[in-house]
């Protein structure tokens, strides 16, 4: 008995706060370790390390299977080491269907940087988490930027249409685009466009990379933001060609946007009490401060009354409010015709109506119908052949009718 309880004293020395902050290795896995399998202590480390947050830069890197995210971040790890900076990576794989554990796809690619005593990497098993993320990784994330890490790199695993989970915890999103990505998938790239600070064409020295590349310009002018014009960039990972001109871009988007955005958004937003263990609200509210960005947090089962509540709560508040309906669905949809989207102005909704980047892309016109007042009718989709060799399941379209309400 007594021996259990020196090992028990032991683990929590271990992964003290103390030892978080100073970066202790051990403690570090330790934790990590704590989150992921939510073993008892973590819930208070977790709330421990809340005032120390918000200093890291978290950069989301997501991205279709295939398209070289893991051999990206290795040369990221190695352009930011060499200019001094400590990265921690999380790195989120696919799980195993044998154990359930990570199949660590993502951490074999990563070479001689992850050795570096500045740079820890942590692979995460999804789990069966939808979204392209883990549970825990919100809380990772957290770990990792109260512990002084300059830069978080995470990275999602491999990435369909409706897998945006990032959004909600990165500072910049760098959503990774393979070579032959044509003009055929509009909804895809709609909605990539609508996650993305920083658009990247991999394996640029693809035959094919160019006109991938040409596309997501074209498009990317046409989605301009007031606030950042998202850059598209060709990178070659094995060789390093375009990594410097991403860590340049890196950087231009965390001055221009700030960093801990996470951390303002949940000091924004109260109600967070309700929030799952990664620290996503599993709702947003009318209450929302829109000063801190779009709150983009999903509700899909939001009731008819609790939408239209919402809706008079935010005219109530003098806010513009925009409502879309799902108007006509084709083959596969994971919203029914009439399904109802409501948003105000600074990007905080509640409703869905594709529960993925479709949304993303709906919010955003959402918002533009609120400013100019002209009504928009919007069709999203791909067949179930070119789903496929995107990476999606399968294929269908929706049509959403959205309009200013009063």
């Amino acid at each position: 008995m007594e021996a259990k309880q020196q090992g028990e004293t032991k683990v929590n020395e271990a992964v003290s706060l103390p030892a978080i902050l100073g970066r202790s290795r051990s403690a570090l896995a330790r934790a990590v370790t704590m989150f992921e399998n939510e073993r008892p202590g973590a819930d208070e480390l977790h709330a421990g390390l809340a005032s120390h947050l918000g200093r890291a830069h978290v950069v989301g890197i997501t991205g279709a299977p295939g398209a070289g995210k893991s051999t990206l971040i290795d040369a990221l790890l190695g352009a930011l080491v060499a200019r001094g900076r400590s990265v921690a990576v999380v790195a989120v794989d696919p799980s195993s269907p044998v154990s359930g554990g990570a199949i660590l796809g993502d951490r074999v690619r990563m070479g001689e940087a992850a050795s570096h005593e500045d740079v820890f990497v942590r692979s995460l098993s999804s789990r069966g988490h939808l979204g392209g993320l883990s549970r825990a990784a919100g809380r990772v994330i957290d770990l990792f930027d109260a512990a002084g890490f300059d830069v978080v790199l995470v990275e999602t695993v491999g990435t369909g249409q409706s897998e945006v989970e990032i959004r909600d915890f990165a500072d910049t999103k760098i959503v990774v685009c393979p070579p032959g990505l044509g003009d055929e998938v509009q909804s895809i790239k709609a909605g990539i466009l609508e996650i993305a600070d920083i658009l990247v064409v991999n394996k640029a020295d693809s035959p094919i990379a160019r006109r991938t590349y040409d596309d997501m310009r074209a498009l990317s002018r046409l989605r301009r933001r007031p606030e950042w014009s998202v850059p598209v960039l060709r990178t070659v990972a094995t060789t390093g060609e375009g990594i410097d001109d991403l860590v340049a871009a890196l950087g231009e988007h965390a001055k221009a946007m700030g960093k801990g955005t996470r951390v303002a958004r949940r000091a924004a937003t109260p109600q967070a009490s309700t929030s799952t263990s990664n620290g996503a609200s599993s709702a947003a509210s009318p209450s929302d401060d829109s000063s801190t960005g779009p709150r983009r947090a999903p509700a899909p089962h939001a009731s008819d009354d609790e939408l239209f509540e919402a809706m008079r709560a935010w005219r109530a508040m003098g806010k513009g409010v925009a409502l879309a309906t799902v108007v006509r669905t084709w083959g596969s949809s994971p919203r029914a015709e009439g399904s109802l989207l409501a948003v105000e102005q600074g990007g905080s909704f509640l409703g869905s109506v594709s529960g993925g980047c479709v949304e993303g892309a709906v919010i955003s016109e959402a918002i533009e119908v609120i400013a100019d007042g002209k009504p928009r009718m919007l069709e999203f989709g791909v067949s179930d052949e070119q789903a496929w060799e995107v990476g999606l399941a399968c294929g269908g379209k929706v049509q959403v009718y959205v309009e200013r309400v009063g």
